[in-house]
């Protein structure tokens, strides 16, 4: 059996983070994903459709995204059954996110405290290498010996002092 959902939309609220009683993290929230028709009074039309993530997935979502941001979602389609206040019979109808992804650019106007930050945010940024800096050569009398590494038990790199040490 296939059960694989993609979807793209925009955080109807801001995401709701609950621990269950074991201690795990679940994050629940709803999107707004347009359809690619109008409706007959020429209005778009969306589907709000609800979404749980569970463990650093979900701590990453509500860390991230707030109320307006665009979000792409890839996981499966989950439906449960449980009974409402009034005793009715009912079936709810989600997707189970397995990765998450900005979708847009940030939302400019998050609250900090809330901890997305008002900044624009790249994840290139924090792996940026650092800034070039000159190179200069040591004198050569304080250069270390040449040396190379071979594979050895264990996939171990060990140290080869000169060529006569090669196994080959």
């Amino acid at each position: 059996m296939l059960n694989v959902v993609a979807i793209m939309g925009r955080l109807v609220a801001d995401p709701q983070l609950r621990q269950t009683t074991t201690g795990r993290s679940v994050a629940t929230f709803r999107i707004a994903c347009d359809r690619n028709r109008k409706g007959p009074d020429g209005q778009s039309q969306a589907d709000f459709i609800d979404i749980v993530a569970w463990e650093r997935t979900a701590e990453f979502i509500c860390r991230y995204f707030t109320k307006g941001s665009l979000i792409a979602v890839d996981g499966r389609i989950q439906t449960r059954n449980y009974q409402d206040k009034n005793g009715n019979n009912r079936t709810a109808f989600e997707i189970v996110a397995n990765n998450v992804n900005f979708a847009g650019p940030r939302n400019q106007n998050a609250n900090p405290n809330q901890g997305a930050p008002a900044r624009s945010y790249t994840p290139a940024q924090e792996y940026a290498p650092a800034p070039a800096q000159e190179y200069t050569p040591r004198p050569i009398e304080q250069q270390a010996p040449a040396a190379s590494y071979s594979a050895g038990s264990n996939d171990d790199f060990a140290l080869i002092e000169d060529e006569g040490d090669l196994p080959f």
